[in-house]
């Protein structure tokens, strides 16, 4: 199979909410919303996130539980002075990591953890993960 992209959609009661937020924090942009269905875009790269309410007896509310999105920022320190001005609960605090990046996390307003990082240069134990 050849994939052309893939994207996660996430089933949640606050999709104009989740809209919002992302707008607001994150820069997003609404690229379709018909009110039960938004598409939101990041970056120059395109990346997407889906939200969407229940439309199908499948469609069960998603959990965040275990749930991350990682955001690649250029300056992650900056985005923490940004988000913790506006309000954003910081639910782990800036830290470097060994495998090579630094960062922090908030949650949106489905409980989905967001991490947010810029990246480092490994230490010596990491590097030979990198292909």
């Amino acid at each position: 199979m050849k994939t052309n992209t893939i994207s996660p959609a996430f089933t949640t009661d606050k999709v104009a909410q989740t809209r919002d937020f992302y707008v607001k924090y994150f820069d997003a942009r609404v690229t379709f919303d018909c009110g039960w269905y938004v598409n939101l875009e990041f970056g120059s790269d395109a990346s997407t996130l889906q939200f969407m309410s229940p439309q199908q007896p499948e469609h069960q509310l998603s959990s965040a539980a275990g749930l991350i999105y990682n955001f690649a920022v250029e300056d992650v320190d900056a985005e923490y002075e940004r988000l913790a001005k506006e309000g954003l609960v910081v639910v782990v605090p800036p830290e470097d990591h060994p495998w090579g990046d630094r960062g922090f996390a908030v949650r949106d307003p489905n409980g989905i953890s967001l991490y947010l990082y810029s990246e480092r240069e490994p230490v010596e134990e990491f590097k030979q993960y990198y292909k």
